[in-house]
């Protein structure tokens, strides 16, 4: 990342590329004993929030991400009652699984408070579920809570970490994964955020053999949009835990309550039944 007196630009090294949004002034600078939160107000894209001088959330196009890293996968399983959430510190994800009347308990674990102490201040439309009654916010290290639970615990792991990094490198693991096949019921799901398309392909493959080797059974990717994030495209893989008797439901992941997502009664800006048909089909690359 570099800063100038005018412009905040992440730089993509490996890549060749860069992205820069024009600062009005900084809000917020933090060293917690995790990582650097750091918050701008910005011309274009309104609040922006950076966690060790990388793009995390901005007011202009974090819906996407939190709709995406959200309703599909609550969508395609048959009734999520319980869901965790590891990391999303910034509460988007949360707020968005809460629009699911059926959703009876959601437990968000992040290991730094710090952002949600910052997104607090900074985004509080992020944050405005946090009050319903259904939610629990822990901070602690989502790898050991997930190797602590009871076997069985959750419908639905949503994985809303930060890049293979620092303290999210271990979310990207078999053995986490294999902690979360046992956490899930059978049925259940997991989705993780995976990366560009355009720029981490080995991320993505290394995610599905990692999933696949933890016993789940089957990987799917769903991509979509994201300004902000490295190449403007990004990615999500979910996975199911299949039932012992091998339920043929195991690999069906691109079926999902499509009724219901087009009925649903709750609002949205970018998530609709089409746009999750949409956001399965993959170009030829990407299947290769």
């Amino acid at each position: 990342m570099t800063l100038d007196k005018h412009w905040y630009t992440e730089i993509y090294p490996a890549d060749g590329a860069a992205f820069s949004l024009k600062v009005k002034e900084k809000l917020h600078d933090v060293q917690t004993p995790y990582q650097r939160i750091e918050v701008y107000e910005t011309e274009g894209f309104g609040t922006l929030m950076t966690i060790d001088g990388l793009v995390m959330v901005t007011d202009r196009d974090n819906f996407i991400y939190h709709e995406m890293m959200s309703h599909p996968v609550l969508f395609t399983h048959a009734d999520p009652k319980n869901v965790l959430i590891i990391g999303g510190g910034d509460c988007g994800t949360l707020r968005e699984v809460l629009k699911h009347p059926g959703v009876v308990q959601a437990q968000q674990v992040d290991i730094d408070e710090g952002v949600t102490r910052a997104a607090e201040l900074y985004f509080p439309e992020l944050v405005d579920a946090n009050s319903d009654p259904r939610a629990e916010l822990y901070f602690d290290d989502g790898i050991k809570w997930v190797a602590d639970a009871a076997p069985g615990s959750y419908d639905v792991i949503i994985v809303d970490s930060t890049d293979p990094v620092g303290p999210a490198e271990g979310l990207f693991s078999e053995a986490f994964f294999r902690s979360c096949h046992s956490a899930l019921r059978a049925g259940g799901l997991i989705v993780q955020q995976s990366e560009s398309p355009l720029f981490h392909q080995k991320i993505i493959n290394d995610m599905h053999s990692a999933m696949q080797r933890a016993g789940f059974g089957g990987t799917r990717t769903l991509n979509f949009p994201q300004c902000s994030y490295p190449s403007g495209w990004w990615s999500a893989t979910l996975s199911r835990r299949v039932t012992p008797e091998g339920s043929e439901q195991g690999t069906a992941l691109t079926e999902f309550r499509e009724r219901d997502a087009a009925g649903k009664l709750f609002k949205t800006r970018y998530y609709n039944a089409a746009i999750h048909r949409a956001a399965l089909t993959l170009p030829e690359f990407m299947v290769r």
